[in-house]
């Protein structure tokens, strides 16, 4: 089943529920990218070398929601200029969005399936979403993109990084959350606030923030 395994496969099924796909991921080191290289693992090298960031999470989350009947769905979360973009998994339980991802911090993970649409569930992150100087920087997302559309390519299973899936998410239309004025007005968060910044699942062995 799409390149994987029969232990593979036979693993994810038991993984029958969101909640344990989260679990799941979680429990996958986060890569680190210590060479310096970016990457975008397919799940099949996710597999291999045992670690991945939050693109990679999204695309192996979405691969068990698919093994799991859901479709394959990610959106791109993104961010001003001063932090980094975020791609989640999404899903829909009883007609109700929740999302599955991959993050080293203690904020921007898993959401209940509880949200009325994909914009509600995406302000969630909203107020935690804060860069290391101190700044509130979601501001727009895509629509999700179903991975369907990249069965040609063998993205399960491709060994080479998956930009043209990065590419993509990238360039399809995104809608904005914020007017220039609402960002001219937001608030710093305090130092209370920055300390929940810090924390972390996996010790970084690098100053460069991962996601």
């Amino acid at each position: 089943m799409y390149g994987l395994t029969k232990g593979q496969v036979k693993f994810f099924k038991t993984l029958n529920t969101p909640k344990k796909i989260q679990d799941y991921i979680n429990e996958i080191p986060i890569n680190f990218e210590e060479d310096g290289k970016d990457t975008c693992y397919s799940p099949k090298t996710i597999l291999e070398k045992n670690k991945c960031h939050c693109i990679e999470g999204a695309l192996l989350a979405a691969l068990i929601l698919r093994i799991q009947g859901y479709p394959p769905l990610v959106i791109d979360i993104k961010s001003s200029k001063d932090d980094f973009d975020h791609v989640v998994a999404v899903f829909q339980k009883d007609g109700m969005w929740g999302a599955i991802s991959k993050t080293n911090h203690a904020i921007l993970r898993y959401r209940e399936p509880i949200y009325q649409s994909i914009r509600e569930l995406v302000m969630s992150f909203f107020h935690e979403y804060i860069s290391d100087d101190g700044k509130k920087t979601l501001r727009s997302f895509s629509d999700p993109v179903n991975l369907e559309i990249f069965d040609t390519k063998n993205w399960v299973t491709e060994e080479k990084n998956l930009w043209y899936i990065a590419d993509h998410l990238d360039k399809v239309p995104h809608h904005n959350i914020l007017t220039r004025k609402q960002i001219a007005n937001l608030r710093k968060p305090d130092e209370v606030e920055l300390k929940i910044n810090d924390i972390v699942q996996f010790k970084s062995p690098l100053a460069k923030k991962n996601f």
